[in-house]
């Protein structure tokens, strides 16, 4: 890390202050293009359609899931939001042109408004079966507002249409599932899939299930008894699924494997303690990580983090890549520069893309991650879409541009933890090595002042670019960034035990 000797540091300081300010100006400027955006959802329940048991949201989308192969990208998110939790429905999105043109619906067959048996649904996340064909939608199914089962909807006609779901594991308290599937045609495992969730009710233990047949069936559920949230599953071109994932108080973020197709799943190896900055406003925006994985299996790992600011004020996008084969040993954590570190911009929920096309030194990287402006922005905060990259696994970065914004966080569904765009967004990679992140965007109320001031009255939708975004990457490094504010350090195994209730954390 890099210091300051004691001699010449009033120069250095002001030199550096200097710096700073122009940099800060540099990047405010930078950031202001907006860039023309596709919505490819809208929400078609209303209060007389769907009322699930409590406040319910409409017209809302929130937390979006996307993936890609070849020219086609699949988005899945929640439509109409419920406040204490899930969804009326998932919605889909479908592109087979690279993001041209979008077709949209709902999946049938979870909630009882679209001929299912459950009253809502959450977290939806999507995967593709290169040996099956198929590709997978997984979905936490709701009794009231808790979990009370993980399903995978199945489509085989190019995410066009789906199946009524199956049900991957029942049981109430479960929360959090991903999805993903070995795509590598030279791998022992291929056409293994993998969904991992916890359960909140027996302390966020966790537990990961196997599907060999296309997301047909699913093995019992296997665990390694430690306490979590949040994962993300990722297959390595040798078969080694790799999990980065949250401990169940979204203090530590870890990884764990598995290297016989599921069978049985390591210890928790921990990436580095964070420390996560709560964001003004009322936002829920919990700091779950977001994971991707380059051509030869590197694994990329991002998360908002306040380590590098004065007093932890506001949140940067920090990364880290891991440096062996099993995801047991990870670099250190390092500032992802979208601006400089006495900027006061607010940086959260982050979704990263890794081309899988590049790798190592080379590796295309595209991050969407939401902002505000002015992080100690109290009842007058706005929210800004952001999207940065870089052409060399992340050791430099391009400049950032806008996406989308400002609007106001009162436009947003309201929610027992918070206003809410999601607790994760995705990007996507084309066919063209371009990038599409899906996030959700918000306008003014048709009436009143917030969503939810009046019966069907928000405007909160999922978009994205109206193409994909270019990898330029740039000169831009956080080198000699030092920690200010604790955190992007190791603990000890106490991090990942299972927890009480009153500690565990649930993010239906």
């Amino acid at each position: 890390m890099g210091f300051l000797s004691r001699f010449g540091w009033r120069s250095r300081v002001a030199v550096a202050t200097a710096v700073a300010v122009s940099l800060s100006v540099m990047w405010s400027s930078l950031a202001l293009a907006n860039v023309s955006l596709t919505q490819i959802s809208s929400d078609p329940f209303t209060a007389a359609t769907c009322t699930a048991s409590n406040t319910t949201y409409h017209h809302t989308e929130v937390e979006p899931d996307t993936f890609s192969n070849g020219s086609t990208i699949v988005a899945a998110f929640q439509v109409g939001r419920v406040f204490d939790g899930g969804s009326c429905d998932i919605g889909f999105a479908t592109s087979t042109n690279n993001g041209g043109t979008w077709t949209n619906g709902l999946l049938p067959g979870i909630t009882t408004f679209k001929g299912g048996t459950f009253d809502r649904v959450s977290d939806a996340s999507v995967a593709f079966d290169a040996s099956h064909n198929v590709w997978l939608i997984s979905s936490l199914a709701l009794t009231g507002a808790s979990g009370a089962a993980v399903l995978d909807s199945r489509s085989t006609d190019g995410g066009l249409t789906w199946s009524n779901p199956g049900t991957i594991h029942a049981n109430i308290g479960v929360d959090k599932n991903w999805t993903v599937c070995d795509n590598t045609s030279t791998s022992r495992f291929f056409g293994h899939c993998y969904t991992e969730w916890d359960n909140n009710a027996a302390g966020n233990l966790l537990q990961m299930s196997t599907s060999t047949d296309g997301g047909l069936t699913w093995s019992a559920p296997a665990t390694n008894n430690a306490g979590v949230i949040g994962g993300q599953p990722l297959v390595r071109p040798d078969g080694t699924v790799i999990v980065p994932i949250d401990n169940a108080n979204e203090t530590a973020v870890g990884a764990f494997n598995s290297t016989d197709g599921g069978a049985t799943w390591s210890a928790i190896t921990t990436i580095s303690v964070l420390k996560n900055h709560t964001e003004a406003g009322g936002l829920r925006s919990p700091a779950l990580p977001s994971a991707e994985i380059d051509g030869t299996g590197t694994v990329y790992v991002v998360w908002a983090d306040s380590s590098f600011r004065k007093g932890g004020k506001a949140n940067d996008i920090v990364i880290s890549h891991s440096l062996n084969s099993t995801g047991t040993s990870w670099s250190a954590v390092s500032r992802i520069p979208i601006d400089a570190t006495n900027s006061g911009v607010d940086h959260f929920t982050p979704g990263l893309a890794v081309d899988k096309s590049t790798s190592g030194s080379s590796a295309h990287l595209g991050l969407t991650y939401y902002f505000y402006p002015v992080s100690a922005c109290g009842k007058s905060c706005v929210l800004d879409v952001g999207f940065i990259s870089s052409t060399n696994g992340g050791s430099t970065w391009s400049t950032a541009t806008q996406l989308a914004g400002p609007f106001n966080v009162g436009w947003i569904a309201n929610t027992s933890q918070g206003r809410m765009v999601a607790d994760y967004i995705s990007t996507s990679y084309d066919a063209n090595g371009l990038a599409h992140g899906v996030f959700m965007t918000a306008t003014a109320p048709t009436s009143g002042t917030n969503c939810g001031d009046a019966p069907d009255n928000c405007n909160e939708s999922a978009n994205t670019p109206s193409t994909g975004l270019a990898i330029a990457g740039g000169s831009i490094s956080s080198a000699g960034d030092i920690v200010l504010s604790g955190g992007s350090g190791n603990g000890g195994a106490s991090l990942w035990n299972v927890v009480n209730n009153n500690g565990s954390k649930h993010r239906d």
